[in-house]
């Protein structure tokens, strides 16, 4: 995989932080708070954050981003506190980016590029790794010139063509080639994914995703749910691979929930294009669950980023349960009853402690018990796999074994209703 954000292993990466206030665009706290969730991205990339800056100005420079004289006071900051690495809460085009390094003389990386980054790092199966290393050659495909600008011609005419631009070209078909290569195997990744979650309808699973926005306690949540151990830390991007968990609900019917990658204001879009393979699971789920860390400050502006990625899937339409998590602190127990004025369908729990995590399991069976139609079955005990099929996925009420046939009343999930239609007796 690419690394896009390396150094000397023997050198720490000190950084400078700098976000961007346009006034009219946004509110000054929301750059501020931006700003401190950059700081998180950065130190959870590990590098040492020196100093947070916060740039105060009417509109955006096209060569810099910002002002001439605000890049001369980081220049400035620069030396001062012995930085090697300037981190911008914004995306740079490739020439802002190049204007900003040849200006402040350390290197320069953007919300996107340190976000990359921290995908790579953390990103441990096949498809997560394809998906990452698609987004960041998406991401380095109009930078190559920058890269080589210690190889440009100096200066032009015919026969003069140098190794720079020979090299720049080089670099661009081969990493077009690998675009199409990796698209191509993430392709055969989402036919994969179909086909398993096909395999879970035949079997009348039903099929839950947890979103949030990162950090939001969702597999926090789903270790309590189901019991399991999958690595959950008070940190940004702590899952980026989707890992389902079968969760008996208290009315014995058996679902699957996947826990998928956080989201985050400012997502960059090619994060979401490649990660489409995984999101799919969401897209395709029964029924979302939004899981909304309540002791955050700024949980409004989580939530409506997570409704924009939601939109921009093609998700919104989904069914959805809000989880007004960590209630656990007097901050959050107060914002859930606030937020559970104003949003639908919704239930506040703890996933740290296990606080009204029955309750949830109880309200998951109530959302999930649309998808079931209730049957009076009469199967001859030779029909031994569905017999089994019945009782590991739907719901049994009665059941009466006389003679050769088996009878039955049960709550059957949809996919499973053809395979019974032969058998139905009038109840």
């Amino acid at each position: 995989m690419t690394e896009l954000f390396e150094t000397d292993d023997k050198e720490i990466e000190r950084a400078i932080l700098v976000g961007v206030w346009v006034r009219g665009q946004n509110e000054e706290w929301e750059a501020r708070d931006t700003l401190e969730e950059l700081a998180q991205l950065t130190a959870g990339a590990g590098a040492d954050i020196r100093s947070q800056i916060l740039c105060k100005q009417s509109k955006i420079h096209a060569g810099h981003y910002i002002g001439k004289g605000k890049v001369e006071d980081i220049a400035r900051r620069v030396q001062e506190e012995e930085a090697n690495l300037v981190v911008f809460d914004e995306d740079l085009t490739p020439a802002q980016g190049r204007n900003l390094e040849n200006a402040i003389g350390v290197r320069v990386v953007d919300r996107t590029q340190l976000i990359l980054d921290i995908f790579a790092q953390r990103a441990r199966t096949r498809e997560g790794c394809l998906q990452v290393e698609l987004a960041q050659h998406h991401y380095l495909l109009p930078r190559l010139r920058n890269m080589w600008t210690h190889l440009e011609r100096q200066k032009g005419g015919i026969g003069m063509k140098g190794p720079g631009e020979t090299q720049v070209e080089m670099d661009r078909r081969r990493i077009q080639e690998l675009i199409i290569t990796l698209s191509r195997e993430l392709n055969q990744v989402r036919v994969r994914r179909a086909e398993q979650r096909r395999g879970r309808r035949r079997h009348g699973w039903a099929l839950v995703s947890l979103v949030g926005y990162t950090n939001a306690g969702k597999s926090t949540l789903l270790n309590k749910l189901a019991g399991s151990d999958i690595y959950a830390q008070d940190q940004l991007f702590a899952t980026l691979d989707p890992t389902t968990r079968q969760v008996e609900l208290p009315n014995r019917e058996l679902c699957l929930i996947t826990d998928t990658v956080g989201f985050i204001r400012k997502l960059p879009h090619n994060l979401v294009e490649s990660f489409k393979a995984t999101l799919e699971e969401v897209t395709e789920a029964d029924l979302v669950v939004h899981v909304i860390d309540c002791s955050h400050p700024q949980v409004e502006q989580q939530i409506d980023a997570v409704n924009v990625v939601l939109q921009e899937i093609g998700a919104e339409e989904k069914p959805m349960l809000c989880v007004l998590n960590k209630i656990d602190s007097e901050e959050g127990a107060g914002t859930a009853k606030r937020l559970a004025r104003t949003l639908g369908r919704s239930i506040a729990v703890s996933a740290l402690t296990g606080e009204n995590v029955d309750g949830l399991l109880d309200e998951l069976s109530d959302c999930l018990k649309g998808d079931k139609v209730l049957m009076n079955l009469s199967i001859p005990l030779a029909e031994g796999r569905l017999l089994a099929l019945l009782q590991s996925s739907a719901t049994v009420l009665e059941e009466k074994y006389e003679g050769p046939n088996a009878e039955i009343v049960v709550r059957v999930p949809l996919p499973l209703v053809p395979r019974c239609e032969p058998y139905k007796m009038d109840i």
